[in-house]
């Protein structure tokens, strides 16, 4: 029998499973509040933070710590790579540490794995990490050529969603022309062409929506003047566009549920703020309908917000001409690492490296 933990840390939330072979014994998501995640002034000074509470939960539920097979964590943003299942080496926590792709709290999580394998001997595996590159060549323009645009997004989740919609339709997930949406702490809109994510918005550090705590495109005139004020350090503007912007930055609040809630109850601040947003969401899907020329089959709807009947209905009135809209609330993430943990292990895909 193969014991696999499974780490999932996003902005706001540490989701963490207990699988043996293919079944999840054990599943939990730890909610981050706002205030004390605002107290960090860096992604990697959560370390500590979060793997207390990974600490917890394996102490809590008599896991058999040293006896653990496999530790798969998503993430992290490391150099461009296929899809697939890849050991976490020296290389990875290298390209880690080095902040030159990015930085999300998931790359905590592969620290964390990577220091847990240390001590116990398990695998350490990251799967259809963000940085996953499956681009053409038309997509990296950017306008300038030392700037070429990259792939980095919701990598896992997307290509899981969009598999179990497939699935779900007795059809194969490479024969479909889809657009993805990931509506969670970070927002991702993607074009799957027949298998692959083609085009999609930089989720992380760059453009498209602004989400509950990350800016999404931002003006470059007053953005390049605010880096030379002497105000900001580079780090704080780093912060200011994920962690401290979106909603955070406009009503410094990151919970959606308490923003759709006082949006209904008459907060008209809150109302604007989350209709902005959903206006770029939709926005963003007409840009992806003209990369597959109208010819698309379904719109998937994922991620914690899909869970609102305010944010798909207004989605479904924005973007229904487009296509079907297929909502896929929640997130596939959890299953997806700990069954292709398993799958890894058996011997089923190969464990990869960098």
């Amino acid at each position: 029998m193969y014991k696999i933990l499974v780490i999932d840390l996003g902005s706001t939330s540490s989701k963490l499973a207990y699988y043996e072979n293919e079944d999840c014994i054990l599943k939990t998501n730890i909610e981050h509040p706002a205030a004390e995640i605002k107290q960090f002034a860096s992604v990697f000074d959560q370390y500590e933070y979060r793997f207390g509470y990974i600490k917890g939960f394996i102490d809590k539920n008599g896991i058999d710590y040293y006896g653990l097979d496999a530790i798969v964590s998503k993430g992290g943003n490391i150099r461009p790579v296929s899809g697939g299942t890849y050991r976490i080496n020296a290389a990875v926590i290298d390209d880690i540490k080095s902040g030159l792709y990015g930085r999300h709290p998931d790359d905590i999580g592969v620290m964390i794995a990577f220091a847990i394998s240390m001590e116990t001997g398990a695998i350490p595996m990251i799967i259809d990490p963000p940085v996953t590159d499956e681009f053409g060549s038309l997509a990296r323009y950017s306008g300038l050529p030392e700037m070429p645009r990259i792939s980095s997004f919701h990598t896992l989740n997307q290509r899981a969603a969009a598999r179990q919609y497939a699935k779900d339709a007795g059809l194969e997930y490479e024969a479909l022309n889809l657009i993805g949406v990931h509506l969670g702490g970070g927002i991702s809109v993607v074009a799957h062409r027949k298998g692959k994510m083609v085009d999609a918005n930089n989720a992380l550090y760059g453009d498209g929506p602004f989400s509950t705590n990350r800016t999404g495109t931002l003006p470059p005139g007053p953005l390049i003047d605010a880096c030379y004020s002497g105000e900001f350090t580079h780090e704080q503007m780093k912060r200011k566009i994920n962690g401290q912007g979106g909603m955070m930055a406009y009503i410094g609040e990151n919970d959606v549920k308490k923003v759709v809630e006082k949006a209904l109850a008459g907060n008209n601040v809150y109302k604007e703020c989350l209709d902005a947003m959903l206006y770029q969401v939709c926005k963003e899907i007409g840009a992806m309908a003209t990369v597959l020329k109208g010819d698309i089959d379904a719109i998937i709807v994922t991620g914690g917000m899909a869970f609102s009947d305010y944010i798909t209905g207004y989605i479904k009135d924005s973007a229904g001409f487009l296509a079907k809209i297929a909502l896929c609330p929640g997130e596939f993430e959890i299953e997806a690492l700990g069954l292709g943990g398993y799958s890894a292990l058996t011997g089923t895909s190969e464990i990869k490296e960098i």
